[in-house]
């Protein structure tokens, strides 16, 4: 990974940048023959400049975006269209963007539920990283607006066609309620204290009364599953 990418909140300024990341979206969408929903440049500039989106430069170049959707009045949010251009892939940079737009969802919305939809392996690996969950759709959100924006995908029939119940997408979803409350323990648990030594056993008498110098055998291991570390 290159020293010189910056990964960062995108400014107003960044909006110049719009043409080229839907340029970016498109191109992925054609190479990869799965769906990516194509992004209107206004909806993107409008992203940037109300401070919902995450872009990566390399020495000045656009190398990489994404951006924050809110669903149901902000009970559910995506990170949405992320994308990194073809020269810089495989060094990491999908999971600096990926882990800029979750922090900054966080920081926006606390409690609401993060959620996405993806085609794509290394998106699922970085969402789980993340504390995401694969789930039904069911248990995304059901504002039909959201759906709406499948329909420029090519696997849109099959959504359909199922009846919004699968698709080729997967979907995953990081709940706060459920995983902050299970992270909370480990970070502030205090470090577990040494077990102390168990006391040597005493030597066993020789036949003329020495005492043997075989060492004592070790205990038993203590019941449970033999294969465990």
């Amino acid at each position: 990974m290159s020293e010189s990418i910056v990964v960062r909140v995108a400014t107003p300024e960044d909006a110049a940048h719009a043409e080229d990341i839907c340029v970016l979206i498109e191109e992925a969408a054609r190479a990869r023959g799965t769906g990516i929903a194509k992004r209107d440049p206004a909806y993107i500039r409008q992203k940037i400049t109300d401070g919902k989106a995450v872009i990566a430069f390399d020495a000045g170049a656009l190398v990489g975006f994404c951006y924050i959707e809110t669903w149901e009045h902000g009970r559910y949010v995506a990170n949405s269209g992320l994308i990194v251009a073809p020269s810089h892939r495989k060094g990491g940079l999908a999971r600096r963007i990926k882990r800029k737009a979750f922090d900054l969802s966080r920081e926006k919305y606390p409690d609401a539920k993060l959620f996405g939809i993806t085609t794509s392996l290394a998106v699922m690996k970085i969402n789980t990283e993340l504390g995401y969950k694969p789930v039904t759709f069911s248990e995304l959100t059901t504002d039909e607006v959201f759906w709406k924006g499948c329909q420029s995908c090519p696997n849109y029939d099959v959504l359909t066609r199922t009846e919004r119940r699968m698709c080729l997408c997967y979907g995953m979803l990081y709940d706060p309620a459920v995983e902050e409350p299970r992270a909370a323990p480990e970070a502030h648990a205090e470090p577990a204290a040494a077990p102390e030594p168990p006391a040597p056993e005493a030597p066993e008498a020789s036949g003329d009364g020495r005492a043997s110098e075989m060492p004592a055998e070790a205990a038993p291991p203590p019941p449970g599953n033999p294969a465990a570390a």
